[in-house]
């Protein structure tokens, strides 16, 4: 449902598109009802779009292009910039960089990457979270993760690594049958010619060494080869560029994989997990 926090909290791109959308329906002379019926969408929904209520949707910004676009483009170059509003605060620079990194490698300790997520398992995620969010709210949180997963047919193709603590498999969100549904998707990606993922045993600090102690990080290397380090907490997000902070996180990330089993390895215990899944110990 539209609301008037939407109004409030809405980016640029929103209301620039909500503009040009009301400009260009008007300019064509048609009504709001017109309008959706022409794109698949109530008058109530277009109304929502134009005054930034409820901003327009992916799907929605592909059909104003087709009505209304006139072969400029506006709305279909305004689909990446829509998608980065939609991210926590914390998160919209990192995306943006990750979306164009030559090289993305993350250590995920508590959940799955959000790269990885299926839309069953993010959905779960959202829903559980606190604070609450609106439905509306959770709906654009999950189109905005999904939209991560296009990293792995991007062209040219980046470099994406994975190092999950095998926790991760073994804690469900929303039931069993997500969780499922989850590794499953999990051990399809691991087997992309441009992913590797790695699994890092719960028993690895009985080996007397665990570098991964120290918690969750996302290392990129940028489109412009500049290396970079993510790191979030109780959604205080810490975007780190200092040569020598990088290259201490680097090693310190070069240590945990080393740590990690073979790829080979954890694809084998993803799939047996995933068999597995929710059964009586």
């Amino acid at each position: 449902m539209a609301s008037s926090e939407n109004r409030v909290e809405a980016g640029g791109t929103a209301r620039m598109v909500a503009a040009l959308a009301k400009a260009l329906r008007e300019q064509a002379g048609l009504t709001q009802e017109e309008l959706g019926k022409l794109i698949g969408y109530t008058a109530s929904a277009i109304s929502a779009m134009e005054t930034c209520a409820q901003p327009a949707s992916d799907k929605m910004l592909v059909k104003l292009e087709e009505v209304l676009g006139n072969g400029l483009g506006v709305f279909e170059k305004a689909r990446k910039w829509m998608l980065l509003e939609k991210y926590p605060a914390r998160f919209r620079g990192v995306a943006g960089l990750e979306a164009g990194a030559v090289t993305v490698s993350s250590y995920a300790t508590f959940v799955i990457d959000g790269i990885f997520q299926t839309e069953a398992y993010a959905q779960a995620l959202i829903r559980g979270g606190f604070p609450a969010v609106s439905d509306q709210k959770r709906e654009e949180l999950v189109e905005a993760r999904l939209a991560r997963r296009a990293l792995f047919d991007r062209t040219p193709a980046p470099m994406i690594e994975l190092i999950l603590e095998e926790g991760v498999l073994r804690r469900p969100f929303g039931d069993w049958d997500i969780m499922r549904e989850q590794m499953r998707s999990l051990a399809e990606d691991a087997q992309r010619e441009n992913v590797c993922l790695q699994i890092l045993p719960t028993d690895r600090g009985l080996r007397g060494s665990h570098a991964g102690d120290r918690g969750p990080m996302k290392l990129l290397v940028t489109e412009d080869h500049d290396h970079v380090v993510y790191l979030e907490i109780e959604d205080q997000g810490l975007l780190i560029s200092d040569p020598p902070e990088v290259a201490q996180l680097a090693h310190r990330y070069a240590k945990i994989r080393s740590q990690a089993l073979s790829p080979d390895d954890s694809l084998s215990l993803i799939e047996r997990l995933a068999e597995s899944a929710g059964e009586e110990p």
